[in-house]
């Protein structure tokens, strides 16, 4: 009986993906998240909107660390899922499609959505 020369064991925190895989993932990523996030936003602009009472809810409900950690997230998201989406978009009509080109764009789109999301961090302490 021959030896497989596949690996018996897989271990994904050791594969090194390159930075447009990443980057396709995370816009994949935010794009869920985006989705998921719909519905509370929808939730919290019409509390927000519906009387005077309910504003000061939702605005004491944004004090909490973890709401506002939540909103950092979706801000991220929101980001990231532009950014990528106009890199993935103009890389359909072959814009930056060469590799050098490719990868720029990738890290751009990553490092544009982290800074996007500090931003909004600073702002929100």
């Amino acid at each position: 009986m021959a030896r497989s020369s596949r690996p018996a064991f897989l271990n994904p925190f050791q594969i090194q993906m390159p930075v447009g895989a990443i980057t396709s993932i995370g816009h994949r990523v935010s794009g869920v998240i985006l989705a998921a996030g719909v519905p509370l936003g929808i939730y919290l602009l019409a509390q927000s909107l519906r009387d005077e009472q309910g504003f000061e809810r939702v605005l004491a409900l944004l004090g909490y660390w973890p709401v506002k950690g939540g909103a950092i997230l979706v801000t991220w998201a929101i980001a990231h899922h532009i950014f990528a989406g106009i890199r993935h978009l103009l890389s359909d009509f072959n814009v930056g499609s060469p590799l050098r080109l490719a990868r720029r764009s990738a890290y751009l789109a990553n490092i544009g959505g982290i800074a996007v999301a500090v931003a909004m961090t600073v702002l929100l302490w």
